[in-house]
């Protein structure tokens, strides 16, 4: 018995290829025989798409890092914003309080208003 627990007998054997080959002369070489000096189509497509799928895949990590590089360049550009629209928006304040200022003084005074009564 075998490790599995058949007799060798109910193994199914794989027959050699070549038998017929050998045994018979007159036999055409088989393809598989020849293929020392050239893979098989399907080797050789086998061989082409793996070239291709690590092409690809290099393609796509390139794509990704770069993705990754201007994602932060934007998370960046974004942040330089928002500071950029908080200044902005202490400067309107600022300027605003400064025109109720010069709006009470105008006022104190009678004097006329000056142009843009709305405020900014």
């Amino acid at each position: 018995m075998n490790p599995y627990g058949y007799y060798y007998q109910y193994i199914p054997q794989q027959e050699n290829p070549y038998t017929n080959y050998q045994t018979n002369p007159y036999m055409q070489q088989p393809e598989a025989f020849d293929s020392y000096r050239q893979p098989p189509a399907f080797e050789r497509r086998v061989t082409a798409l793996e070239r291709q799928t690590e092409r690809q895949t290099k393609e796509l990590t390139r794509l990704n890092n770069e993705l990754k590089r201007q994602n932060e360049e934007l998370i960046r550009q974004n942040r330089e914003i928002n500071r950029l629209n908080e200044r902005v928006e202490q400067h309107t304040r600022r300027l605003n309080r400064l025109n109720q200022r010069l709006r009470a003084v105008e006022k104190k005074f009678s004097l006329p208003f000056t142009p843009g009564e709305g405020g900014f």
